[in-house]
């Protein structure tokens, strides 16, 4: 049997994607990476005392991060060099009450959250990951610690229905509706019951927990959600169910991310689109200012960017839309000269690299790419482009990206939607309109996009990184060699 060298980059992914079932658990997964690069962690509550040459990030919400390093010769007024992605994917989010009994079954109730292909989460072994809030008590005072949480073991199920049920399936299309057909099952109500462990413990109720002397709502979420939820979530974290005091969870796939294909070319994993550009530029930027000498003539910022809800909209605080990136250029360029006149020519030195998986050329529905745009697997980062905005891409953007890609032998492609095709968006638009920093939009090519399951190409992890990473190395010396607005 051949053996196939496996490929570091990628390698490192699959370890990425299989830590980050969650937006929170990515921004997580993030942060250990930092902080093992020597990154110092900054809270947005406090006043900030940078210094050139060192390298900070700070997180808001915990599920987005923000990345820099500030070069040896950075002064205020210089730019910012940055690659935005987002730690978000379409996914199952359980409702505030998910607590469903119907037909025997223990049901769990949840919220449709971004553009799924919702056909694909049928018949998949699933389970429940995100934040817990919880209380703690010591020495006869209440505080609240915010927990990651994960359920390793499938615990849930959307089951189709047999065609027996559905003759005309498969010449109607399966169609969903989202609201009645896509609960996933948890368990059977006989045997919820005759399960003791449960079932002799009552739910808590309200008025019998206290919070410094008041009434408390905590004992409210026995009464919300099922028993058997709560009990995993308090055994995974090591507290009592009396102590969960609300959650964010959502429902994820088991089944692991993988290198993948006959010759091993392939990831097969969910979450890629995007936590495949969140990681690519996180492993640019750390492995592109770890080196003593990394910073030493940079007079910018490298930075990299994760937001948060860019699937619904990126309309929220800690989303792209949101005053995150403004405030982060404001805050580092303010620390080391006060002088507001500074930030705006900061912005106008500044460039973002809006990195976002593109639509690769399908085998099956070749019809659907323009016959000039057909980006494929293996050919590199796919520069995005669109006359009415969809993507932020103009002439002078897309040369400085492409022209960092032939100085180091890096293939890239075009796309553009068909003109008789709606086209999708990204963080890229909202950026360069919101702050007025020069954007790029790019990604890599992958199949099955917003499915339970993507694909994407090995290469093209790497052709990623490398690109990346060559950007935050050379693009404040190729970027005072063009001229426009002079």
């Amino acid at each position: 049997m051949r053996k196939i060298q496996e490929n570091s980059v990628a390698s490192e992914l699959i370890n990425f994607l299989n830590a980050s079932p969650t937006a929170f658990h990515a921004v997580e997964e993030a942060k250990k990476r930092l902080r093992n690069a020597g990154y110092e962690q900054v809270s947005e509550r406090q006043d900030w005392d940078l210094e050139a040459g060192k390298r900070y990030f700070f997180t808001r919400n915990h599920s987005t991060i923000v990345a820099f390093a500030i070069g040896n010769k950075f002064e205020a007024g210089n730019g910012f060099y940055i690659v935005g992605a987002h730690t978000d994917s379409p996914c199952l989010k359980l409702k505030p009450v998910s607590k469903v009994t119907k037909g025997g079954y223990l049901k769990v109730g949840v919220q449709t959250y971004g553009s799924g292909l919702w056909h694909t989460w049928f018949d998949r072994d699933l389970t429940v990951a995100g934040r817990v809030i919880v209380k703690e008590e010591k020495d006869g005072s209440v505080s609240y610690s915010h927990r990651l949480v994960r359920i390793e073991e499938p615990i849930l199920r959307v089951p189709t229905i047999a065609i027996h049920l559905d003759r005309n399936v498969n010449s109607d299309g399966f169609k969903v509706n989202t609201e009645t057909q896509l609960l996933p099952v948890l368990a059977t109500s006989i045997k919820t019951e005759l399960n003791k462990a449960v079932a002799e413990r009552g739910p808590v109720k309200s008025e019998e927990i206290q919070v410094d002397g008041k009434k408390s709502d905590i004992g409210m979420i026995n009464s919300k959600h099922h028993s058997l939820v709560l009990e995993m979530i308090a055994n995974q974290i090591g507290c009592k169910v009396d102590d969960i005091c609300d959650f964010e969870l959502q429902v994820c796939d088991t089944q692991p991310s993988v290198i993948a294909g006959a010759a091993k070319e392939f990831i097969f994993s969910g979450w890629l689109d995007n936590l495949c550009s969140s990681f690519c530029s996180l492993k640019a930027l750390i492995d592109a200012t770890s080196a003593e000498s990394d910073l030493k003539d940079e007079s910018g910022v490298r930075m990299v960017a994760l937001f948060d809800h860019e699937e619904v909209g990126s309309h929220s605080a800690q989303g792209a839309g949101s005053p995150v990136m403004l405030d982060a250029l404001s805050r580092i360029t303010s620390s080391f000269d006060s002088d507001s006149k500074l930030l705006p020519k900061a912005i106008q030195m500044s460039y973002v690299v809006s990195a976002d998986m593109a639509h690769a050329l399908h085998p099956n529905y070749m019809d659907k790419h323009e016959d000039n745009h057909q980006p494929k697997l293996h050919g590199g980062l796919v520069i995005k482009h669109n006359a009415n905005q969809r993507y932020a891409t103009n002439a002078v953007t897309s040369f400085l990206f492409r022209e960092i890609a032939t100085k180091h032998n890096l293939p890239t492609q075009d796309f553009v939607v068909r003109n008789d095709m709606a086209c999708g968006s990204t963080i890229g638009p909202i950026l360069a309109s919101g702050v007025g920093i020069r954007t790029v939009d790019v990604g890599a090519p992958q199949l099955s996009m917003h499915s339970i399951r993507e694909m994407c190409a090995v290469d093209d992890v790497k052709h990623s990184y490398e690109h990346f990473k060559a950007f935050f190395q050379e693009f404040s010396d190729l970027d005072a060699k063009i001229t426009v607005d002079m």
